[in-house]
């Protein structure tokens, strides 16, 4: 056995020999771009109003491509973006409950100060009136 022979076995064993599959798809890749370029070039020199239409056609092409991998790379940012929301959702309640809980006791105040202002007219009334000789008594 040669020592390209042992090569390329220890490849084939290992799994790395197929690094012409990565060449094809870079390959591939290259070529569709280059191919979207022209095409791209050509409707710009027909019709410029063509190429909103070519960028959406080639999003189309790669979306299935590439769609399962943007899910799972925005999946710990959709995560992100609610656990924040929740918790300001929860700092929200809080703050509200802490406002509502002050409201009340400025109403409590100010209701407990009416019901003082209204008996403390009727007590001076009530004691002026025990204090002051009634009309009808004899004055000595």
């Amino acid at each position: 056995m040669t020592n390209a022979e042992a090569f390329g076995a220890a490849q084939a064993a290992s799994g790395t020999a197929g690094s012409e599959p990565t060449q094809d798809s870079t390959d591939s890749i290259v070529t569709t771009a280059a191919t979207v370029g022209v095409v791209a070039v050509g409707a710009a020199l027909f019709e410029v109003a063509l190429l909103p239409g070519i960028a959406l056609g080639v999003a189309a092409m790669l979306a299935p491509k590439y769609a399962p991998r943007l899910g799972e790379s925005l999946t710990p940012l959709f995560r992100s973006s609610v656990r924040g929301v929740y918790k300001f959702g929860q700092k929200t309640n809080e703050m509200m409950a802490e406002a509502k809980e002050q409201v009340q006791d400025i109403v409590a105040e100010v209701k407990a100060e009416q019901d003082a202002a209204t008996e403390e007219p009727a007590k001076p009334a009530a004691a002026t009136a025990a204090t002051a000789p009634s009309p009808a008594a004899p004055q000595v």
